[in-house]
């Protein structure tokens, strides 16, 4: 089921802790510049398994027809199957994956921390506190949207879009969210009461 940014955030209020603001990320499929990479890595990934999967069945169907009774001519198309799923799922299935995991991401911003709930097989919260929190950095596209950045982390061309591990060394974020110049506000505004 999916909720309400305030219910999530404000479910997870401490004692004392105001609310001010809630989020939630752009809705539906996105490109990112890291698909600039990711794409056409996916495209000969999934290309060769295709291929690769092709030949294999087509092989197979030969050597029947020689009445050739090999069973590892036989079981040899099965070996391409998970690399033609991988395929499709780096193709396709990572844009509807990410779409559905942003669906269920919910931000907040309260008196003393940044908080980032994401409900996506069970509720994982992550809270950064204000008064410790250094690095902020905004990322800001031309429409007002953008990203907000907390800590550093990696850069790596596979962060984002649904890419299996991809997010695991990255630094937390708001991605792709609306007036992401004026959450960045309210961020250091928070931190300045904070402290």
């Amino acid at each position: 089921m999916i909720e309400s940014p305030d219910a999530v955030i404000t479910s997870n209020l401490e004692p004392g802790e105001r609310l001010l603001w809630t989020g939630q990320p752009q809705a539906g499929v996105r490109l990112r510049r890291t698909d600039l990479v990711q794409i056409p890595f996916s495209l000969l990934w999934g290309g060769f398994a295709f291929f690769w999967e092709y030949a294999a069945l087509t092989d197979s169907r030969g050597a029947h027809a020689a009445r050739h009774q090999d069973i590892f001519v036989d079981l040899f198309p099965l070996f391409g199957i998970p690399f033609v799923l991988a395929g499709l799922y780096l193709i396709f299935g990572r844009f509807f994956y990410d779409a559905w995991a942003r669906s269920r991401t919910y931000y907040g911003i309260t008196s003393t921390r940044v908080v980032i709930a994401k409900h996506l097989f069970s509720l994982q919260v992550k809270s950064l506190q204000l008064r410790t929190l250094s690095d902020v950095t905004l990322d800001q596209r031309g429409d007002g949207s953008g990203s907000i950045t907390f800590g550093s982390g990696s850069r790596n061309w596979w962060r984002g879009s649904g890419w299996p591990g991809g997010r695991r060394d990255s630094a937390p974020a708001f991605e792709l969210i609306e007036r992401a110049a004026s959450v960045y506000e309210t961020i250091r505004l928070a931190q300045r009461s904070a402290t």
